[in-house]
């Protein structure tokens, strides 16, 4: 394989990038709802031959580019789902759907993959194994589109897996990698804490809901604090508390809270559940009232493997040098990529997208959100550059 021929693909594929994830932001649709998305993605992969074709799911597409010589499967992953958030840029491109926009980066991620397909498409007669792209649904709501796919079987087979994320946080250019834990796991939990409504003036004679569940946010901290190794990381943030209907003379008989569990370790993650359940049993049987926990696992950790991990370190450095890598520290994000790295020996990468000098510097779910479109051909290119190397064993090709 030609290292100049492969070079020539990439730039060529530069601008039609930039176009499909122009196209992809002005057209966002929400988690299992990507339809049109899904119709477009499966359009611009059958223009481009060479590939077989499926719909693992409504919302979902998977396209295998299967090489002239045996050899390994491996598996590249974008996902397509917007966010319900009104856009507050003035860009052309800019959302043309009221309240739902691309504020994650989900379209450079699709547009990126789209332009790897495009290349990889050309140079089948040059690989040995097969890719498998896959162009996922719904990564924004749980229980996920990955998951899915995964019970579709498009991961039957496949010998390892690759993910990028374009990162706001990090500056156009440079590519971060972590060993072990990417993200957390990510859970969710609703309270219902039954009173006994009454009077202000005699707050005797009820049981206030609203203070039990003030005593009891302040203690589930205590799980942090005291009852987690400090070494490990656990975050438990309620963030939704309702009693009341408005009456300023009123306590009334029920509140509501709700909020947010991460953890890497799954012992951390029992922990946290049990520890929740006690601390707020204990306290509403000290005050006479009673309870309902509805604790939910979301989005387990994503797992970089140490091998995968290594194999992308190591072109990373081949191709951009050692200055473009750092080692990025795990995320308390949770990402459904997971679904794959449970089953699959993956590497998720963080590709840097922000650029102060451009204004680029809004983070993830921000109404202004946005990427530097260079960093587009640095996912492309990383894309095709690990499949040369690995199912075509020709160094720098």
């Amino acid at each position: 394989m030609n290292p100049s021929s492969v070079s020539s693909l990439l730039e060529s594929v530069r601008q039609e990038v930039i176009i499909w994830r122009r196209y992809l932001h002005r057209n966002p649709e929400l988690s299992f709802q990507e339809e049109k998305t899904a119709n477009f993605v499966y359009e611009q992969l059958q223009s481009f031959g060479n590939l077989e074709l499926t719909r693992p799911t409504k919302t979902s597409v998977m396209a295998r580019l299967i090489g002239a010589r045996p050899g390994k499967v491996i598996g590249l992953r974008a996902d397509m789902d917007a966010l319900a958030i009104t856009e507050e840029n003035d860009f052309e491109f800019a959302s043309s759907v009221p309240g739902v926009m691309h504020a994650c980066g989900h379209d450079g991620h699709t547009a990126m993959l789209l332009g790897a397909a495009k290349v990889l498409s050309q140079l089948r007669a040059h690989l040995a194994g097969e890719v498998r792209f896959l162009f996922q649904h719904a990564e924004e709501m749980h229980p996920g589109g990955a998951r899915e796919m995964v019970q579709a079987n498009v991961t039957e087979g496949v010998d390892l897996m690759l993910g990028i994320h374009l990162m706001s946080h990090l500056s156009v250019g440079k590519i971060g990698l972590t060993y072990g834990a990417v993200t957390a796991n990510s859970d969710r939990f609703d309270i219902t804490i039954q009173g006994k409504g009454g009077h202000a003036s005699t707050p005797n004679s009820s049981v206030d809901p609203v203070a039990i569940g003030a005593q009891v946010i302040a203690n589930l901290q205590q799980i942090v604090s005291r009852n987690a190794d400090p070494l490990e990381n656990l975050v438990i943030s309620v963030t939704n508390f309702h009693g009341g209907t408005g009456a300023y003379n009123v306590i009334p008989d029920r509140a509501t809270l709700s909020g947010s569990v991460r953890s890497f370790a799954p012992e951390v993650r029992e922990l946290a559940v049990n520890g929740m359940e006690r601390i707020i049993k204990g306290i509403t049987l000290a005050h006479e009232a009673t309870y309902s926990f509805d604790y939910r696992y979301g989005y387990g950790s994503v797992i970089n493997d140490e091998e995968v991990t290594r194999s992308v370190e190591e072109l990373i450095v081949e191709e951009w040098g050692e200055d473009v890598l750092l080692q990025h520290p795990p995320m308390m994000g949770g990402e459904d990529f997971s679904a794959f790295s449970d089953v699959v020996p993956s590497c998720f990468i963080l590709v840097g997208a922000g650029n102060e000098e451009k204004g680029i510097v809004y983070p993830h779910h921000h109404p202004r959100f946005t990427i530097d479109e260079d960093a587009l051909q640095d996912g492309v290119r990383l894309f095709v550059r690990y499949i040369c190397k690995t199912l075509a064993g020709t160094p720098g090709s």
